[in-house]
């Protein structure tokens, strides 16, 4: 009797290192799933800065750094790896995609015509929605994170993990500039 217990124990346990080992691979696979999305939607403006970026030639006699940032935009997006989680990278596209478009806005209250042609205000419009499609596919990648990162961080799967799989935690993206704007920082 006191070896089928025993047994009986065992089995649970490996029964639970299983269970434990499978979540932590499916956490962990979501959030590369959610990464991949940030990355197609970054990906996605591509297409729209190729339209755009004749558009701006038009004025680049008087607006040269404005081309230039619709090209290092689109590069930067080009390069940006869809297999390994690079937030540094991701951040620093949204610093160029902000920059760029504060410059769109200088381009257009310098050049009135431009505001009147419907392709650019279409393309203004789609990059505005892009920008609305990353910023929500990064709320979801950082939720995917911190459901990961619990996963693994946790009392017994920190134990399975390191065992089994040896997952490092993932670091979530983190808007710096907007992060500097507010008064308010909490003591975590």
């Amino acid at each position: 009797m006191g070896l089928l217990i025993f047994l009986l124990l065992i089995v649970a346990l490996i029964i639970g290192a299983i269970i434990i080992r499978n979540n932590i691979v499916r956490h962990h696979n979501a959030t590369i799933r959610a990464w991949s999305d940030v990355a197609s939607y970054e990906r996605q403006k591509i297409k729209i800065l190729d339209g755009l970026q004749p558009l701006v030639e038009q004025y680049s006699s008087f607006e040269q750094g404005t081309l230039a940032k619709v090209t290092e935009l689109r590069q930067n997006i080009m390069n940006l790896n869809i297999n390994s989680t690079d937030v540094s990278q991701l951040q620093h596209i949204e610093a160029l995609n902000k920059e760029l478009m504060r410059s769109l806005n200088v381009v257009v209250e310098n050049y009135p015509e431009l505001k009147a042609n419907e392709i650019y205000l279409k393309m203004m419009n789609e990059i505005e929605e892009q920008n609305e499609n990353v910023g929500a596919a990064i709320t979801i990648f950082n939720r995917n994170v911190e459901l990961f990162n619990n996963h693994i961080q946790i009392f017994p799967n920190n134990i399975i993990n390191t065992l089994l799989l040896s997952k490092k935690a993932i670091r979530p993206f983190r808007d710096q500039a907007a992060s500097q704007s507010f008064d308010y920082r909490p003591n975590f």
